[in-house]
């Protein structure tokens, strides 16, 4: 590994009295039924009953350079958010107690050099092993690393947790065949140690492993923590007796309180000591998760679950081992400040920290070559191109060689083009930021890049490949059936759709962005076009005043509009050339027409409000991003 990321300082971590307590709104018997019906109910005063639940209750202990902490307990008990708290992922203000590196509270310094690992593995399905790290990499390295240097720390790290063998397949997914789950595990724990993280924390790391890919994933960070000096903290749910030997320290967790913390060899033993011990010979960490839950097998009978005996084992942690955690972790010299913390983060480090943060244009360039690499799968995907070539073929021989002179022919044509190219890319990109989403908030929690240069890279990369599919439809289509036979006309057809096709998409972007659920988002979206579809000017011309505004509203009404004056442009000579005079006012065919020709909405206005929606759209899908993010 380079010279630059072998001199990162060490942090000696210490948590003393956690708490963590969220507030939960219960509905009174009152007002249940009427809550079905009306949401206001469940804001209404009389009919919420704030509950507050504790997560966590006052939990101290530490963790030294060297070491690997284990924090068993059962589901609920609070593993994850105490993980969450240590890593700084959440504000201040939502807990009490303090975190302390190196006997000062947590700095953006510090937080640069954690790794967090989360419990599901959020990585892209379609990036191999190589360029997941590689892309990672270019990201969250020091810009004055240059890229050689950088594919070098990434083969170290590879070569440092095991990825070698499958350093070129693919991640995949549940669909997609990719490495193995311990493998998946292992490129998230690679993500982490691009950075050389000082302290790393993971949660529950082992789930979804069975035993021995387990043991091989814990012996690898023991082997982080005792040789590379790391300060280690993991979740563990259910590890098996070998997983157990491997931690050298174990904090245990109980509906939020703390029943054990120390070495994990000696963890029996003091267990013995309050009178519970297993009646046969068993696994450590089942029989500590057994007490956990409050149950304890005595003369081989299982006990039922007894409130007693996590009362029992709270209070003698609290009596016999509480003072002596906290005494241990206020004696150390950094706590009483007798080691400077110049020391332990010297300048030069903070200065090369200072100037590691890659500039917002080399965050963009990084994330189109990832976002291009990935989504080129989705996009090309064989059943979408065969769903895009059926239907121009279809839409051709449909209205092969249709008459210029039929005009409803031609407009039902028309507004066909104005359906298919509305519903389609709007429904595909109201997925992208819900699936991103995950990626996302991982991502920006670890500082990767900014919210603007992953928005831009995600709507500018997409934006090609998403016109592409139109242009191989209206190549197909168009001269099949016979429209205006001019490359000028062809060309500013094709424009004109793919404007469309792009504030179409802008308008799935918003949708996505502001729910973040795909489901709901999709239901929306679908309805929203089916409103833009019937408000279009093809199906309906007397549309009700009370809901005609919803037109203008429409961008398949503009792209209507403007696809119909390509072909049959401006003036009165269409109605002298279709016949429509003596139907003025009556034809539907001619209705359209006569409205355009009378100036009710000139092309430029067209062009104008749809350069509007393509901006809006998008913009509001920015401002709905910021504040999930917030």
């Amino acid at each position: 590994m380079t010279q630059q990321l072998q001199s990162s300082p060490t942090i000696h971590l210490q948590f003393l009295d956690i708490c963590y307590k969220v507030k939960v709104g219960k509905i009174s018997g009152n007002g249940v039924i009427r809550g079905l019906f009306r949401r206001a109910n469940y804001m209404d005063a009389e009919n919420v009953i704030d509950q507050e639940r504790t997560i966590l209750n006052g939990i101290t202990g530490m963790v030294q350079p060297g070491e690997l902490l284990a924090v068993l307990g059962p589901s609920g008990s609070g593993k994850s958010t105490l993980l969450n708290a240590l890593a700084g992922r959440l504000p201040e203000q939502c807990f009490t107690g303090k975190v302390l590196a190196n006997g000062r509270k947590m700095t953006k310094t510090v937080l640069k050099r954690t790794g967090f690992v989360t419990q599901d593995d959020v990585l892209y399905p379609h990036l191999t092993v190589r360029e997941t790290l590689i892309f990672c990499a270019l990201l969250r390295l020091p810009k004055n690393l240059s890229r050689w240097e950088k594919a070098a720390v990434v083969d170290s790290v590879m070569a440092e947790v095991g990825l070698c063998k499958c350093a070129d397949t693919i991640i995949g997914n549940t669909f997609i065949r990719g490495v193995s789950g311990g493998e998946r595990k292992r490129v998230s724990i690679a993500h982490e140690m691009l950075v050389n993280p000082s302290l790393l924390i993971l949660d529950e790391p082992t789930s979804g492993l069975d035993s021995t890919a387990a043991h091989r994933l814990i012996s690898t960070l023991g082997v982080l923590a005792h040789q590379k000096g790391k300060t280690v903290v993991t979740s563990v749910h259910q590890p098996s007796s070998r997983v157990f030997q491997t931690f050298d320290t174990v904090l245990v967790l109980s509906e939020g309180r703390c029943i054990y913390f120390g070495k994990g060899s000696e963890a029996m033993r003091y267990f013995e000591s309050v009178d519970f011990r297993p009646s046969f010979p068993m696994n450590p960490a089942d029989f500590l998760l057994d007490l956990a839950n409050g149950v304890w097998q005595q003369d081989n009978v299982t006990e039922k679950e007894r409130p007693n005996v996590k009362h029992t084992l709270i209070s003698s942690y609290n009596n016999l081992l509480a003072s002596k955690v906290k005494d241990a972790c206020l004696d150390t010299p950094l706590i009483k400040g007798h080691t400077p913390v110049k020391s332990l983060e010297p300048k030069e480090y903070r200065t090369k920290c200072a100037n590691s943060v890659n500039t917002w244009f080399n965050q963009f360039t990084v994330l189109i070559q990832r976002s291009l690499k990935e989504r080129k799968h989705e996009t090309f995907n064989p059943l979408r191109v065969f769903q895009v070539i059926a239907a121009s073929l279809l839409a051709g021989f449909m209205w092969w060689h249709s008459d210029f002179r039929d005009i409803q022919d031609r407009l039902g044509l028309l507004f066909f083009f104005s359906i298919f190219w509305g519903v389609f890319p709007s429904f595909n990109a109201v997925f992208a930021f819900p699936q991103d989403r995950a990626v996302f908030m991982k991502e920006q929690a670890s500082g990767m890049y900014s919210l603007s240069s992953y928005f831009m890279a995600r709507i500018v990369g997409d934006a090609p490949m998403e016109l592409i599919l139109p242009t191989m439809f209206l190549s197909i289509t168009y001269w099949m059936c016979g429209l205006k036979p001019e490359l000028g006309a062809f060309l500013l057809t094709l424009l004109i759709l793919l404007a469309y096709v792009l504030v179409s998409q802008g308008l799935g972007f918003a949708v996505g962005a502001i729910i973040m659920d795909a489901k709901q988002a999709s239901t929306v979206v679908t309805v929203t076009m089916l409103a833009f579809v019937l408000t279009g000017g093809y199906y309906v011309h007397k549309v009700p005043g009370f809901i005609a505004w919803m037109k203008y509203i429409s961008s398949t009404y503009y792209n209507y509009r403007l696809l119909i004056h390509v072909q049959y442009g401006h003036g009165r000579e269409i109605w002298y050339l279709l016949g429509c005079f003596q139907y003025r006012g009556k034809h539907a065919s001619c209705k359209f027409i006569e409205d355009d020709i009378e100036g009710q909405i000139s092309t430029a206005s067209c062009v104008g409000i749809l350069l509007i929606m393509f901006v809006g759209y998008r913009l509001l899908a920015y401002l709905a991003l910021r504040r999930i993010k917030a």
